[in-house]
């Protein structure tokens, strides 16, 4: 294995990054809004509110325009929550701010009192113009500590993973460089075949899955597959503690764990589907209980440190194109992307087949046909 990369975490990226407002708009969802209010123009976010949308999340927009600037949006935004209040009927909305509302100065919470609502609202003062998109998620969770939705523990818990996740990035992932050109990765026929030949040769693996959330839909497919291919030759690992988390990534663990159940896939924990940056040192306590040949691990693999992995053929499954040369660098030799993953696990409660496991089971069959 190479040795890891030591970027400086002051680098400046030059890609476009995440924003905190896209991170707040999902983190909301986590927390169980049902209504969430976009108080800005009516393309901010677009393509993420549609998605989220998709999850059961009704996303508005008080679409702010030029006279919005300059006068200001506080009566739509008072006549937005009473009308949304009226449609829907939820238990819990959210208003998040953006880069016009904050430069005008709108007061959300204003707003909120004006509307006279009868049920929590959680008010996100938040723009794009954070250096790290995590500021959102953090933002957003302040505030449901302050309307008691959270505790301080779990805030607390929350910030330390953020903190994890955010050095991971700037180290090993795609904030790592000034720029980064998107790459496909392996061809998934030849990343499938050189670990079937591994499998087939009698080597022994770990199948680690180590997956952000919802994305684990598609990539515990990919852990299912090995383990049906591999059977006994691999040790599983997954990050699937459904004791942890907010609601909705609880909710995902615990689906995940009850369909890797029906397909018989036994694994070992090493924390929650929001533990991904923290998960290494599991990893790397159980691969020292044995030799492994050959690792595979889905979801966010650069989490991973490269000392756990060493002495391994290691084949990493991504859902980012931005991530294919940092994996490279961490010297693992079969980068595999799963282009358009996160649509694909949006809104759903069940696994959802990925290439990479497709194209092994389909290889598996064809080689036990024709041997």
């Amino acid at each position: 294995m190479a040795s890891e990369v030591k970027n400086p975490t002051n680098l400046t990226v030059l890609h476009p990054r995440p924003s905190s407002i896209v991170a707040a708009l999902y983190t909301l969802r986590d927390l169980g809004a049902e209504v969430v209010i976009l108080h800005g123009p009516s393309g901010c976010c677009f393509k993420h509110a549609r998605l989220l949308e998709e999850d059961g999340v009704r996303v508005l927009t008080t679409a702010l325009d030029e006279a919005g600037f300059v006068f200001g949006g506080q009566r739509p935004l008072t006549a937005l929550l009473k009308k949304a209040q009226e449609l829907f009927h939820p238990k819990l909305m959210a208003i998040s701010g953006t880069c016009s509302s904050m430069i005008i100065g709108d007061d959300l919470h204003q707003a909120v009192l004006n509307a006279g609502l009868d049920i929590p609202v959680l008010e996100v003062e938040v723009h794009a113009g954070y250096r790290d998109n995590t500021k959102g998620v953090i933002l957003t969770l302040e505030a449901a500590r302050d309307k008691g939705i959270i505790d301080q523990a779990e805030l607390d818990r929350q910030k330390l993973l953020l903190e994890k996740a955010t050095l991971v990035e700037k180290l090993y992932g795609a904030a790592s460089s000034e720029y980064l050109p998107p790459e496909r990765g392996d061809i998934k026929y030849e990343a499938a075949s050189r670990l079937l030949e591994l499998i087939r040769a009698g080597k022994r693996g770990l199948n680690i899955l180590n997956a952000k959330k919802e994305t684990a839909y598609m990539f515990a497919d990919i852990t299912a597959a090995v383990d049906e291919v591999a059977g006994s030759q691999v040790d599983s690992l997954a990050n699937l503690d459904s004791r942890v988390g907010l609601p909705k990534v609880r909710r995902d663990a615990q689906n995940i764990a009850r369909d890797l159940e029906e397909k018989g896939v036994k694994y070992d924990l090493i924390g929650g589907l929001d533990e991904y940056p923290v998960t290494g040192e599991a990893v790397q306590e159980r691969a020292a209980l044995k030799h492994y040949d050959f690792a595979v691990v889905s979801g966010v693999p650069h989490a991973i440190p490269a000392s756990a992995l060493e002495g391994m053929e290691v084949f990493s499954i991504t859902n980012g194109p931005r991530q294919v040369k940092p994996l490279r660098d961490l010297g693992h030799q079969h980068v595999v992307v799963e282009l358009d993953l996160h649509p694909k696990t949006m809104g759903v409660t069940h696994l959802v087949e990925s290439e990479f496991g497709a194209t092994l089971r389909a290889l598996n069959k064809d080689k036990a046909v024709s041997g």
